[in-house]
């Protein structure tokens, strides 16, 4: 069922605010945003908690309300300890560059269409743009500056290791996610975000192209460093990562809220681009399910199941190896994405000039063929190198286990007598 309201916002909308509307807004975003950080912190502890039988906070406050409110004022209250080799400069500018792009991405996802704020009708989103999402991209790729500097910043081998391994795993996973919106441009026909959410009113994105949706998600994980992907500070091998060097004070407080926005803005895009936004999650025909603020508490709905699907994962799946992270952003979901993109044209061609319907059949069945084919070779040409690089380990090991010393590690020999019981005098020199 079609809900396109006479209220749906456009582009020609923005832009026409007073500038106290314009300032409201951006307040009641950074409020959002801020009460959003502190119990979006306590609601992940205690769902991970019940997943784990736990009770998870419960002891500042009602039910361990509380519990964000006092770890804030612990650690802004804490002493700033700087290490002795430290960039005192980039040192303190690196967690604020993580924050403020993460608050600046959030700024074009649409929460409502028009509503009556203090009298006047305005879009409940603080600005949109013709060109919204790679807005949003670029202030992804920003953040990752504050990343790289704190790890730069801070003169430890382990903290640098986990900004350099940020800044590869970025690139990586902002290339698979930007080619995973392709596909949502070519059938919305816009970048704004509000457009965006206008054409989706007969059938959510997620649906009608489900593979962009999945490679979105995991691409979602790898932008946002989140488990199992939170290799830039796997406690494992560096330690911390790149915030290794920052203690728990107002500075490693700012890097916590920069992860939690990052991680809310991801939830954002994906409930805009692909859940439909502010739109009911069913074909409901009452008006007021789609208009003035009822639309907000579609996204707020959407927008938290989100996020407990992002906590649900790291309750659930371990940290993956660099690797296999590096491997799956470039050897699978980029190829993938590409193929896709091109069977999505095709198909977007069929629909849009009929006169076109056979080369488009026949363009969509050639690259489905193709896809295969690279696929099938692919997997063959990977299963060989396995093979071979399984018959070299096993000819390593037998080599090994045939010499005295397997390995640089000194081993008794095979034919060793038995000496159980026998005075030390009696054993022949030269045995250990």
């Amino acid at each position: 069922m079609t809900h396109v309201l006479a209220a749906d916002p456009t582009l020609a909308d923005f832009g026409k605010d007073p500038l106290w509307i314009t300032i409201i807004k951006a307040v009641m975003l950074f409020v959002f945003l801020m009460l959003g950080i502190l119990f979006g912190v306590w609601f992940e502890r205690k769902l991970i908690a019940r997943m784990q039988h736990r009770y998870g906070p419960n002891r500042a406050g009602k039910f361990g309300l509380l519990q964000s409110v006092a770890d804030g004022l612990k650690m802004g209250l804490k002493e700033d300890l700087f290490p002795r080799t430290v960039d005192k400069v980039l040192y303190l500018l690196a967690p604020v560059i993580m924050v403020i792009p993460a608050f600046l991405a959030f700024s074009i996802v649409p929460f409502a269409p028009m509503v009556n704020l203090f009298g006047v009708q305005t879009p409940l989103q603080l600005v949109d743009l013709p060109v919204a999402v790679l807005f949003m991209l670029a202030m992804g790729a920003v953040s990752v500056y504050g990343v790289v500097l704190a790890g730069w910043s801070s003169r430890s081998p382990y903290a640098l290791l986990g900004g350099l391994r940020s800044a590869a795993q970025v690139v990586s996973y902002e290339i698979a996610m930007g080619l995973s919106f392709v596909a949502v441009f070519i059938f919305a026909g816009t970048l704004s975000t509000s457009e965006i959410v206008k054409a989706q009113a007969e059938t959510w994105y997620a649906v009608l192209l489900i593979p962009s949706f999945l490679i979105y998600v995991v691409c979602m994980f790898g932008e946002a460093a989140r488990i199992p992907f939170d290799l830039p500070e796997g406690e494992g091998e560096l330690v911390g990562g790149f915030q290794t060097e920052y203690s728990s004070s107002l500075k490693f407080a700012l890097i916590m809220m920069g992860e939690y926005l990052h991680t809310f803005t991801a939830s954002g895009i994906a409930v805009t681009l692909f859940l439909g936004g502010w739109r009911a999650p069913l074909p409901m025909e009452w008006e007021w399910a789609h208009t003035g603020w009822m639309p907000a508490l579609w996204f707020f709905i959407k927008f938290v199941l989100t996020f407990c699907f992002i906590v649900w994962v790291r309750a659930s799946l371990p940290r993956v190896r660099y690797d296999q992270l590096m491997s799956l952003g470039w050897k699978v979901l980029i190829p993938v994405n590409l193929a896709w993109i091109l069977l999505v044209a095709a198909v977007r061609n069929i629909v849009v000039n009929e006169d076109n319907r056979m080369i488009g059949v026949a363009l969509g069945v050639v690259i489905v063929v193709g896809a295969l084919a690279i696929w099938m070779r692919f997997d063959t040409v990977n299963q060989r190198r396995k093979e071979a690089r399984k018959a070299e380990v096993d000819a390593e090991f037998e080599q090994l286990s045939n010499e005295p010393a397997a390995g640089g590690f000194p081993v008794p020999p095979l034919d060793l007598p038995h000496y159980h019981g026998v005075q030390h005098k009696e054993i022949p020199s030269g045995t250990n």
